[in-house]
């Protein structure tokens, strides 16, 4: 929030590029939450043109658990948290929208335990859960959250579907966030085929995926099969670096009846490491 009241340099190039990408729903990432929607209304009322719409909810990330999560003997540390974090709400997820959302037929996956999901992955060291069994009866799949929300359009509604997987990195040989991350894109090819109830209609997943699906050698799978399922409408160049590695993570993948009609990719490391990356669909 003192960021956005001082408008440091990353806030206000981080205005422009949304400015200049004018999109009619925004998803915002790595974006920090609070109850009263402060830092959201802040950074909407700096734009050019204001959204009508805010969403955001309590994220995963940050949220306490007070067990050792990660097995390296120590509890309270950002990596015991539900997703990574210092604090509650630190880097969750927030939506600027031009379009209405039908807040009554949200459906929040955030809570889902890991273990629930069907053919869960769930890191097991030597036949014991890892790191221990009142973590797996704790612990969240979603690193920060799972959103299903239909939006109105003038052509009908779409449903969009929002994540921001953990990466597989930053774990021991248990592959904690490798698994993690693969299961955490196979909640959404659960959800397509019907697993939690009738498929979405029109779905527009947007996603910070983690990984590069054409190039991660970690567990790709289900990012692949989820691409295969979905159409891949973003710009192909690559959209982050992990160290001096340009990798295409930032994904919008839509519902086959969808194409894009055109799509951009605007980078500014001053304001992060990730591009914004834009696709104007036909219905």
């Amino acid at each position: 929030m003192q960021d956005l009241q001082r408008e440091t340099d990353p806030i206000r190039i981080a205005r422009q590029l949304i400015n200049r990408a004018a999109p009619d729903v925004l998803l915002l990432l790595r974006f920090d939450y609070d109850a009263h929607f402060d830092a959201l209304i802040a950074l909407n009322n700096g734009l050019d043109s204001p959204y009508p719409y805010l969403f955001a909810m309590p994220p995963n990330s940050g949220m306490p658990t007070g067990l050792d999560l990660d097995g390296d003997g120590k509890i309270g540390e950002p990596r015991d948290a539900q997703g990574y974090g210092r604090f509650p709400g630190q880097a969750g997820m927030a939506l600027l929208s031009r379009l209405p959302p039908r807040l009554a037929e949200l459906q929040d996956f955030t809570p889902l335990l890991w273990r629930d999901l069907p053919g869960t992955l769930l890191p097991v060291v030597n036949g014991a859960p890892f790191p221990s069994p009142h973590a797996h009866a704790v612990q969240r799949l979603s690193s920060v959250a799972h959103w299903v929300l239909p939006l109105d359009t003038p052509h009908g509604p779409i449903t969009l579907l929002a994540a921001d997987p953990t990466p597989p990195l930053y774990d021991g040989p248990e592959d904690r966030n490798g698994r993690r991350n693969h299961d955490e894109a196979q909640l959404w090819n659960l959800l397509l085929q019907g697993t939690f109830g009738p498929p979405p209609l029109r779905p527009i997943l947007l996603t910070e995926a983690g990984i590069d699906p054409d190039r991660d050698a970690h567990r790709p799978m289900a990012l692949r099969a989820l691409r295969n399922r979905l159409r891949d409408i973003g710009p192909p160049e690559p959209t982050t670096l992990w160290g001096d590695t340009p990798a295409r993570s930032t994904l919008i993948l839509a519902d086959q009846s969808l194409r894009s009609l055109a799509h951009g990719h605007l980078a500014e490391a001053r304001a992060s490491r990730h591009a914004l990356i834009w696709v104007d669909i036909e219905f």
